[in-house]
């Protein structure tokens, strides 16, 4: 007899604990397979200390197969389910397509950014929800910083030192808690002109912080912020945001650079397409956990909505604890329902609550005895402790080196303003724009502008400072990827108060592969976007995006010396350069490249980057030591046909 399958998606708390039990009880009885688009499970709660410089980001990452030794990782996103053929089909990171049979299925995809329809937030707000948000808050916090420090313009350096976050829950009250001591530690290094302090402000509709908690733990979080000097507004949100700052609900404006998003979360779009019941987005289950009328399929986490025995006619709530909790429930009930003992229903009882303020400062009630300032500290790092799956001496370790020694301000760029989307379904990812990534993206704030494609998409620019590299083709690159276009979050209906008035749309796109090496050329030329956002890097100016000109047909190239004319390629005209800058001079004399197969018009930025690899062509071979360069005069002519290769650059 056939070992039955055991398909998990998402391993959050709640699929990492379901496949972590499930592999403990079935021991080789059973193939357990865990699909996920990252290697690692996030230990969320702390996350707000790796944006703070307290945490290295490793530290919150727990390694799946390191972890689950008996469980099979597969690397990708759900696409679609079919209930009826009980089979999952996903994509992997390199964008080829994957099936996965079951005979047991738990969706545990946990959720994403809650989207609210105003003006200008899915632009220029940045989400909290998963690491690479986490690593650009840091760079960003920090640039903005030395930015305001080397500024003349007082109101500039005003600007680039107010920070808004949105959402006072769990999530929102801790990155304002932890954002105001990191900031506060960055100025005493390099303090700024005029004794300039960086204002944090926390802003939410409710009419107290933590509104979903004990009014005890309300008033000490309250208490410990503002003597913190964060600036708490309550009852106050956002109406508008723009590049420039933020309009509120009682009518200021805030010019700001920063706007963290943290109103909530909604379920992964995922559960929506499968046609199932659902409670506000969540998908409905029986106590059991098990989908009604579809026996061979739980779900948990965030994703499903429980049923709340403790309180009748209510649902468990989207957190961390119940998901945890539920995981354990799910791998039992999918163990019994393969050997045919009887099911259990989820019951949870809370046994208290910690919020991380910062510092030695938290706020806690373990079962049910308040707790502040030291004591709650100590309850909630040592919470913390005892619930990580791993990591624990390191995390304790990094603590420790935070109590004693300064932290390190500096911005590591790994993150792009433009890589960390609001609207996406997979916040754990890296995205990058459909159409590659753009180039020359300065470091930009969460309160900064896109421009669209022409296919619709966005591109977010900026983000971990200015990227001054030039980059040319190697002579053995591995071919441009450009990943399918992910789920796109939808924005979440008006709100009863009025304050929205529009839909806020925002990007996502795939992975991106492009590789790159450092350039001897001092005039490169680079494939790029339509058009692409422009940021402010550190130097504080904007630089202003390309004029972007739609080919309306193929125009023919002028004969190069020596050869025979080229002809159009597809879809393209030639190349114009922008102002300042001089034609990619691939020929000698001769006119600026043109369009290969399937690019988009190479554009000759001012101190951009060179072109990249065009799909089906070969690497430029000017390289030292590599094949001379083609097309020389009297040479043979270039063949700038759809399939041959591309033109080739001449040494300077």
């Amino acid at each position: 007899m056939s070992r039955p399958r055991i398909v998990i998606v998402g391993a959050g708390f709640a699929g990492y604990r379901t496949a972590r039990s499930l592999a403990r009880a079935a021991r080789g009885r059973a193939d357990i397979t865990l699909l996920n688009p990252t290697d690692y499970f996030l230990y969320l709660p702390l996350l707000p200390q790796v944006s703070a410089g307290i945490l290295e980001p490793r530290r919150v990452t727990v390694s799946l197969s390191g972890t689950l030794p008996d469980v099979r990782l597969v690397l990708g996103e759900a696409g679609r389910i079919d209930l009826d053929g009980r089979a999952v089909h996903y994509t992997d990171p390199e964008g080829r397509q994957g099936t996965l049979e079951y005979d047991r299925l738990v969706l545990a995809a946990g959720s994403v950014n809650k989207l609210l329809p105003i003006p200008g937030v899915a632009e220029h707000a940045h989400g909290f929800r998963g690491l690479p948000e986490a690593l650009y808050l840091r760079d960003h916090v920090t640039r903005q910083v030395e930015l305001a420090a080397t500024a003349d313009d007082p109101e500039e350096r005003a600007a680039r030192c107010t920070f808004v976050v949105v959402g006072a829950g769990y999530t929102g009250t801790e990155v304002a808690a932890q954002g105001q001591l990191f900031t506060d530690a960055l100025v005493r290094s390099r303090p700024l002109r005029d004794d300039v302090r960086p204002r944090w402000m926390l802003l939410d509709i409710a009419d107290r912080v933590l509104p979903e908690l004990d009014e005890r733990l309300s008033r000490t979080a309250d208490s410990v912020l503002r003597g913190r000097g964060v600036d708490v507004r309550m009852g106050t949100s956002v109406k508008e945001a723009t590049r420039d700052g933020v309009l509120l609900t009682d009518g200021e404006s805030v010019d700001t650079h920063t706007l963290v998003w943290c109103v909530g979360v909604r379920p992964d779009p995922l559960v929506e397409a499968l046609g199932l019941p659902l409670e506000r987005g969540r998908l409905l289950v029986e106590p059991t956990l098990q989908v009604p009328g579809r026996p061979e399929v739980f779900a948990c986490g965030d994703a499903a909505a429980v049923p709340d025995l403790e309180k009748p006619g209510q649902y468990t709530p989207m957190t961390a604890q119940h998901a945890w909790r539920q995981g354990k429930v799910a791998a039992h009930n999918i163990a019994a329902s393969l050997t045919g003992r009887e099911l259990r229903p989820y019951r949870h009882k809370d046994m208290g609550f910690v919020v991380d303020l910062g510092g030695v400062k938290a706020a806690a009630n373990p079962l049910g005895v308040h707790l502040s300032g030291l004591p709650a500290g100590v309850v909630t790092r040592g919470y913390h402790l005892a619930a990580m799956p791993g990591n624990r001496v390191r995390v304790a370790a990094d603590w420790l080196l935070d109590a004693v020694l300064p932290r390190q301000g500096v911005q590591l760029g790994l993150v792009r303003s433009w890589a960390v989307p609001l609207d996406t379904a997979s916040p754990e990812l890296v995205r990058a724009p459909a159409g590659g990534e753009p180039h020359g993206a300065a470091g930009g704030g969460g309160a900064h502008g896109d421009s669209a494609h022409g296919d619709g998409s966005r591109a977010r620019g900026g983000g971990g400072g200015e990227d001054t590299s030039r980059t040319i083709t190697s002579p053995t690159p591995e071919p441009v990827r450009t990943e399918p276009a992910r789920r796109r979050v939808q924005p979440e209906p008006a709100q009863a108060d009025g304050t929205a008035v529009e839909s806020a749309a925002g990007g996502g796109g795939g992975e991106d592969t492009t590789r790159t090496i450092t350039s001897p050329t001092p005039e490169p030329v680079k494939n790029e976007p339509a058009k692409r956002r422009h940021d402010d890097g550190p130097t504080g100016t904007d630089s202003q995006p390309p004029k972007d000109k739609a080919a309306a047909e193929p125009t023919p190239t002028k004969p190069q010396p020596g050869g025979t004319p080229t002809k159009p390629q597809p879809g393209g005209e030639p190349t114009k350069p922008q102002p300042g800058g001089e034609p990619a001079k691939n020929q000698p004399g001769g006119e600026p490249a043109r369009n290969q197969p399937g690019g988009e018009p190479a554009r000759n930025q001012p101190g951009g980057e060179p072109a990249r690899n065009q799909p089906g062509g070969e690497p430029a071979k000017n390289q030292p030591g590599g094949e001379p360069a083609r097309n020389q005069p009297g040479g043979e002519p270039a063949k700038n046909q759809p399939g041959d290769r591309p033109t080739q650059r001449n040494p300077r």
